[in-house]
C-alpha cells in the first residue's frame, strides 16, 4: 500500500526534526557524533506524488558535545564554516515507492562541491497538515574537499541520519 501525500507546499518544522552526523575515528575505536541545530527547509507535493524541496543545514551548529572538537570541525581543515556557513541538500525528485518508501535523488553541496545523492527513505507518518521522514545514507567527506585525516586517524564514511517532519504551508 503507497501513502498518500497532500499537494501543494510543506515547511520543515525545526523543533520536530533532527539531522545527526557519526564518523568512526581514532583508527575505528571512537564514533564520533553530531547533530546539527540549525535546520531548515521546505517542499513541494505535485499532483502526481513526487516531491522537490531543499534543506540547509546550519555548519556552526553543529554538535559533537566536545568544544575543541567543534571548533576544528568549523576550521578551514574540515567544514570551512567561515567560507560555507551552510550545507545544502536540494531534493530534484522524492518518488513515493511500495508501502512507506521514498526514493529521493538530488544534489548535496558541502564546503562549495556540489555531488549527486541519491538514497531511500521512509515516510513514517502523513496525514493532511504533516508527513515525516526518515533517512540514513553514507557520504565520502574527501569527494567534498575534506581529506584532513592526521595520522590516518579518520577513515572510511560519515553516516548521516535524519528525521524531518514538514508541515502544510497556509
Amino acid at each position: 500500500m503507497t501513502v498518500a501525500v497532500e499537494t501543494g507546499l510543506w515547511q520543515l518544522d525545526p523543533s520536530a526534526s533532527t539531522v545527526a552526523l557519526r564518523h568512526r575515528t581514532m583508527w575505528g575505536l571512537v564514533t564520533v557524533k553530531g547533530t546539527f541545530s540549525g535546520v531548515a527547509g521546505q517542499g513541494e507535493v505535485a499532483a502526481d506524488g513526487a516531491a522537490t524541496g531543499t534543506l540547509t543545514l546550519d555548519v556552526a551548529s553543529l554538535d559533537t558535545k566536545n568544544a575543541k572538537r567543534d571548533t576544528h570541525l568549523r576550521s578551514a581543515d574540515l567544514f570551512d564554516a567561515d567560507s560555507h556557513p551552510e550545507i545544502t541538500f536540494v531534493a530534484r525528485r522524492a518518488e513515493p515507492g511500495d508501502g512507506d518508501t521514498v526514493q529521493v535523488s538530488g544534489q548535496l553541496t558541502v564546503r562549495g562541491i556540489s555531488r549527486p545523492l541519491s538514497f531511500p527513505a521512509r515516510l513514517t507518518g502523513a496525514d493532511a497538515e504533516a508527513l515525516t521522514l526518515d533517512a540514513e545514507f553514507t557520504v565520502d567527506r574527501e569527494q567534498f574537499g575534506m581529506g584532513w585525516n592526521q595520522l590516518g586517524m579518520i577513515r572510511g564514511l560519515t553516516t548521516v541520519t535524519a528525521t524531518l517532519r514538514f508541515t502544510r504551508s497556509s
